[in-house]
């Protein structure tokens, strides 16, 4: 779970303007630190199968979102996974 504020700081850094939640920068931004936020829960709960289905569609969901923004545009595509730290 991530808190209003995290919300907040990641819209205020990824997004156009401070009420953008809908841009695909801002997507993406936040299921990564959804996704980052799970790996603690997995560690301690290894066999909690159901979060993992939901843990595989977001991951899943970023993944095409990435894909779209990586057709839109390439430049900013590349500074966006070099700042949330993604691997490509």
């Amino acid at each position: 779970m991530i808190s209003m504020a995290e919300k907040k700081d990641l819209i205020a850094k990824f997004g156009k303007n401070p009420t953008d939640t809908g841009s695909t920068e801002v997507q993406i931004a936040i299921l990564t630190t959804r996704i980052n936020n799970l790996k603690s829960h997995f560690e301690k709960h290894i066999h909690d199968y159901h979060s993992n289905r939901g843990l595989m569609k977001m991951i899943g969901q970023r993944r095409r979102l990435l894909k779209y923004f990586h057709n839109k545009n390439r430049d900013e595509y590349g500074k966006l996974i070099k700042e949330l730290g993604l691997r490509k």
